[in-house]
């Protein structure tokens, strides 16, 4: 176990603000402890590379579009991949998807390619359907303070 300080990147596309509301009990989570982690949340436009090398652990928020996940975050790996490879294998990830559908597609689509990046995801996903409730909202506290105290930990 290390005591230094790990960095947690969080990247998300959201476009009616649901997916943001996600994203902000999130990083309430991630914070609440008070641990030893730093947390930097991007948009998946405004993500890149060296914020992927930066972190020991990311957790990716997207929408579902047409059974997809974001174009916005299918960028952010389309221009992260070739200038990571072989640098972010085995880095923990986690997966949440805020939809209107059923959500499985934007997962499948996310797993796929973080198979190619070799992340390990290290938390079940979280599937949102429809405008987040108080226990949406509460489950994705807890994934992120959970995340976050196993990032710590050495856990991950």
């Amino acid at each position: 176990m290390s005591n230094s300080e790990k960095h947690l990147l969080l990247v998300y596309h959201s476009r009616s603000g649901a997916n943001q509301r996600l994203v902000d009990a999130i990083q309430t989570g991630v914070e609440r402890d008070q641990c030893a982690v730093t947390l930097r949340i991007k948009t998946a436009f405004a993500a890149d590379e060296a914020d992927l090398l930066w972190a020991d652990g990311t957790i990716f928020v997207s929408p579902e579009h047409f059974g997809y996940m974001a174009g916005a975050l299918k960028d952010f790996f389309e221009r992260t991949f070739y200038p990571t490879e072989n640098q972010v294998a085995g880095r923990p990830i986690s997966i949440v998807i805020g939809t209107g559908l059923d959500g499985q597609g934007a997962l499948a689509s996310i797993r796929k390619i973080c198979t190619g990046y070799r992340f390990k995801e290290v938390q079940p996903p979280i599937i949102v359907v429809g405008p987040p409730t108080e226990a949406d909202l509460a489950a994705c506290e807890i994934l992120g303070a959970t995340f976050a105290a196993g990032l710590e930990a050495g856990v991950f």
